[in-house]
């Protein structure tokens, strides 16, 4: 017997109502961030496969993402590089690296079926042959394993190599989508150009060839979990963004610090530094998400455009010599370990000028944030490995408390652990136990690792999965490139025509001039 809401209006149990039939379906609405999309067919050619990004990140995610079940079985992988191997022996490289770094469990019949795609091309940049061979296996792809002409190109390349793949790319008409449909994309990693001019000349040279829409350039640092969440913290909660102004913050600290020396890099980190390495793509991403306004909605075009509205709002604050600081460190303590200093690690040219640690103060110039400095800095073998953001409240404005009440209390602080220990911590005063009243600093911690069972994914995961479904929300567009070198240029311009980086000791928080920048506006930097 069956009930009337077990019945059809038919009388049939298998009739469905028309309702139920127009209802959307989450997995297949692009408006819908609830579940993550599966990518459509499609495959990818990574350029530059035989070095340690594809190794320890790139192929790994790849796997990772078969494993979730979030690309199509159809998947196709070519690899392109100057060694000599056959598709048998990219694979087991292939193999090896999955193993290796690898975040998700082990299955054999996900790797079985990845491993069906898996090509290998050889030749270098400007081999004509090759890059006809290429776009060849991408044709056969396309017929037998359906990738129906959906082709992204991944260059982990140092950017001198640009010129000639994207000319290859463009001759060989592989940047072309096919007459029968398909798309073509390009994903750039970092650095893109060492300053304002040689940026809009890299920018032309990729537009050239593919559209501003078809291009990612890769900030790894935006996929992280913690930095999207700066989204959901601010404009997801009433008590957060109503104090993220200049009435309530006294100033913004943005840290990145490694514990780790330049070891085998020293050779290419010589005339770049910390401050194009890190301060111009990460550090003013991360600024822009603290201090954007509310987007109107979460997709690629609004998010990009408040970003580029406080990029071109910011800007260096002067004296440089006053408001900025840079150092080398020396050989000191890492830990319980001696370590030895720039200047003695292979490679690197002992009178280079170019800097480990990098500090700087920025301005807004927008209502919500006139008045508020930005301390941006960052460094190699600091006291220990930890990016975060810290807003540093003012006082409050008026204290009913007598002298020495209040005397172990310092600003209220909002801290953003982006990692390691991805998280946030409130600080703010709270009454000491007892018959009298003194207020000391309490701590509020959130930990993502203790309040979520699953693993965050890694950020190339995110970054590979959302550059195949055409969302570009977390890839900085050409015109935030050029806004970034456009803030740093004065400052890079001041420190090359000015004397060399100070030095400070391996395992401290960089050079005294780092503190007497912020000694001088009355502040200290957070210790992490």
């Amino acid at each position: 017997m069956t009930t009337p809401a077990d019945s059809s209006p038919s009388g049939d149990p298998d009739f469905r109502d028309l309702n139920d039939l127009q209802r959307p379906n989450p997995l297949r609405d692009e408006f819908d961030k609830r579940l993550p999309r599966i990518a459509g067919p499609c495959g990818l050619v990574i350029f530059g496969v035989t070095g340690d990004l594809a190794r320890k990140k790139l192929l790994p995610a790849i796997y990772d993402l078969a494993n979730r079940g979030l690309l199509p079985p159809s998947f196709s992988l070519i690899g392109y590089g100057r060694r000599p191997w056959s598709k048998a022996e990219f694979e087991q490289q292939v193999l090896s690296a999955v193993r290796d770094k690898a975040r998700t469990p082990w299955r054999q019949g996900v790797w079985d079926r990845l491993a069906e795609g898996i090509h290998f091309v050889t030749g270098d940049f400007t081999n004509d042959a090759a890059f006809d061979r290429l776009a060849e296996l991408t044709r056969t792809l396309d017929r037998e394993r359906g990738t129906a002409g959906n082709w992204a190109y991944y260059l982990s390349v140092p950017p001198e190599h640009f010129p000639s793949v994207c000319h290859q790319l463009e001759r060989s008409g592989l940047a072309d989508s096919p007459r029968s449909g398909g798309w073509r994309r390009v994903v750039i990693e970092k650095p893109f150009g060492h300053d304002e001019r040689s940026a809009r000349e890299l920018n032309a040279i990729v537009n050239k060839v593919f559209p501003e829409s078809s291009v990612f350039r890769i900030d790894h640092y935006l996929g992280k979990e913690t930095v999207q969440n700066i989204l959901a913290l601010r404009f997801a909660n009433q008590l957060f963004d109503p104090l993220f102004n200049s009435h309530y913050v006294d100033h913004v600290q943005i840290t990145m610090a490694e514990d780790i020396g330049l070891g085998g890099r020293a050779g290419y980190y010589d005339g770049i530094g910390a401050a194009r390495d890190v301060i111009q793509n990460h550090l003013l991403q991360l600024l822009a998400l603290i201090a954007m306004e509310e987007p109107v909605a979460f997709n690629p075009a609004e998010l990009q455009a408040e970003k580029v509205k406080v990029l071109r709002a910011t800007r260096p604050v002067g004296p440089f010599l006053k408001t900025t600081a840079r150092g080398q460190y020396t050989s000191g303590w890492q830990g319980s370990q001696r370590v030895k200093g720039l200047r003695q690690e292979e490679g690197f040219d002992p009178e280079s000028t170019t800097e480990t640690f990098a500090a700087a103060t920025f301005e807004i110039s927008s209502r919500r944030w006139a008045g508020v400095p930005f301390y941006l800095r960052t460094g190699k073998r600091l006291g220990r490995r930890v990016t975060e953001i810290a807003l540093v409240f003012k006082d409050a404005p008026h204290l009913p408390f007598g002298q020495g009440q209040t005397a172990a209390q310092g600003n209220n602080m909002l801290v953003i652990r982006v990692q390691p220990d991805e998280g946030m911590l409130m600080r703010f005063g709270s009454k000491v136990p007892g018959s009298g009243m003194e207020v000391r600093d309490v701590n509020m911690d959130f930990s993502y690792s203790e309040a979520f069972t699953e693993e965050s994914p890694e950020a190339y995961e995110r970054l590979i999965l959302d550059a195949l479904l055409d969302e570009a929300s977390l890839f900085p567009t050409n015109e935030e490139v050029e806004l970034s070198w456009r803030i740093l240029d004065p400052i890079l311009t001041q420190w090359a025509e000015h004397g060399r980086p100070d030095d400070y000791p391996a395992g401290t928080w960089g050079p005294a001039s780092a503190r007497e920048m912020l000694a001088r506006d009355g502040r200290e930097w957070r210790r992490p």
